[in-house]
C-alpha cells in the first residue's frame, strides 16, 4: 500500500525548472510590447542620435560626418535659446496652475452633491476635443475687436488688445488655452486617487477632531502623492512637447515669442530642411525629457507612500 501511494519524484520537475520555465513564458508574454517599444522607439532614438552626427540637409547634397557640429550650430544661435526660454516659461506656465486647478476641481467634485455628473462632464470636456479644436476656439475668442474676450473686456471700458499678435501676450493667450485643455484630464485620475482612499480613514482622523483642513494636510494629500508624482510627470512632458496650440494659433509669432522647443524642431526639419540639425533636436528633447522626468521623480518620491 505504501509503495503505490508513492510519488514518482521523476515525474515532478524541481522548483527551479519550474521557475525558469515561468520566466521565460513571462518574457514570451513581454515579447509583443517589447518589439513594438525597440521599433517605433528605440531604434528611431539612436538613428536620430547617429543622424545628429552628420551634415544632413536636403537642399545640399554634402552628408559629410562633423561629430557634434549640428549641436555647436544651435548653441550659437540666439534663436534656440529664446526657443528654451519660451519653452520654460511654457512649462512653468502650465504644469502648476494645471495640476493645481485638477486637485481643486477633483477635491470639490469628490462628493455626493446634486447634478455631480453634469459639474464632472463640463469641467472634463475640453479633455475630449483635440487640441487643434480647443486651439481653434480660443482663436476665435481672442480676435480682436469682435473676439467674445475683447468684446467682454470693452463692455467694461477696457482697451482692446490683440493677444495673438503682440509679443507682450501671445504666450499668455496660448499658456491659458492649454490650461483650459489640459486641467479637467488631469483632474480624472486626482478623482481616481480620491476615491481610492479608504473612508474609513478620513472617518477616523474626523472622530479624532481634525477638522477639513488637517485632514487633508496629513491624510489626504500625502496619499495623494503616487497620483501626484504621476500627473506632474505627465503634465511636465506635456508641456515640453506643446506644438498643436503653437501651430495653429500663432505659428511661433509674434517675433519668435512663441516659438517653443517642438515648433522650433518641426520648422528646422520640414522648412528649412536641415535633418541633421533636426535629429540634435531630437536627442537634446529627449535628453531633456528623461533628465527632467527623473528630477520630478526622485524629488517627489520620497515624500511618496504606496501603501
Amino acid at each position: 500500500m505504501r509503495d503505490s501511494l508513492t510519488v514518482n519524484s521523476s515525474a515532478v520537475p524541481p522548483p527551479v525548472a519550474r521557475r525558469g520555465r515561468i520566466s521565460w513564458s513571462a518574457y514570451l508574454y513581454l515579447l509583443p510590447s517589447l518589439v513594438f517599444m525597440v521599433a517605433f522607439s528605440l531604434w528611431p532614438a539612436l538613428e536620430a542620435a547617429y543622424q545628429s552626427l552628420f551634415r544632413l540637409n536636403l537642399l545640399n547634397p554634402d552628408h559629410s560626418f562633423i561629430g557634434l557640429g549640428n549641436y555647436i550650430a544651435l548653441a550659437s544661435q540666439p534663436l534656440f535659446w529664446q526657443v528654451l526660454r519660451n519653452t520654460f516659461v511654457f512649462s512653468l506656465g502650465t504644469m502648476p496652475i494645471s495640476v493645481a486647478l485638477a486637485l481643486v476641481f477633483a477635491l470639490l467634485l469628490n462628493r455626493r452633491l446634486p447634478l455631480i455628473g453634469l459639474y464632472r462632464t463640463a469641467i472634463f470636456y475640453p479633455a475630449v476635443l483635440p487640441m487643434i479644436s480647443a486651439a481653434a476656439i480660443w482663436s476665435f475668442l481672442y480676435v480682436p475687436s469682435y473676439g467674445l474676450i475683447d468684446r467682454f473686456l470693452t463692455s467694461f471700458g477696457g482697451a482692446q488688445i490683440n493677444w495673438l499678435g503682440d509679443a507682450s501676450t501671445a504666450l499668455l493667450a496660448v499658456i491659458v488655452t492649454t490650461i483650459w485643455k489640459q486641467a479637467g484630464y488631469y483632474m480624472i485620475f486626482f478623482l481616481a486617487g480620491l476615491q481610492g482612499i479608504s473612508a474609513e480613514v478620513l472617518e477616523a482622523a474626523e472622530l479624532d477632531g481634525a477638522n477639513l483642513f488637517e485632514s487633508l494636510r496629513s491624510i489626504t494629500l500625502p496619499l495623494l502623492m503616487p497620483t501626484t508624482v504621476f500627473v506632474t510627470t505627465v503634465s511636465l512632458i506635456a508641456s515640453v512637447q506643446a506644438v498643436d496650440q503653437v501651430y495653429l494659433m500663432t505659428q511661433g509669432g509674434p517675433d519668435n515669442s512663441t516659438n517653443t522647443f517642438l515648433y522650433f524642431l518641426f520648422q528646422t526639419a520640414f522648412t528649412n530642411w536641415d535633418t541633421g540639425q533636426a535629429a540634435a533636436l531630437t536627442v537634446i528633447l529627449l535628453l531633456a525629457l528623461f533628465l527632467m522626468s527623473w528630477l520630478n521623480y526622485r524629488s517627489l518620491d520620497r515624500f511618496t507612500h504606496y501603501e
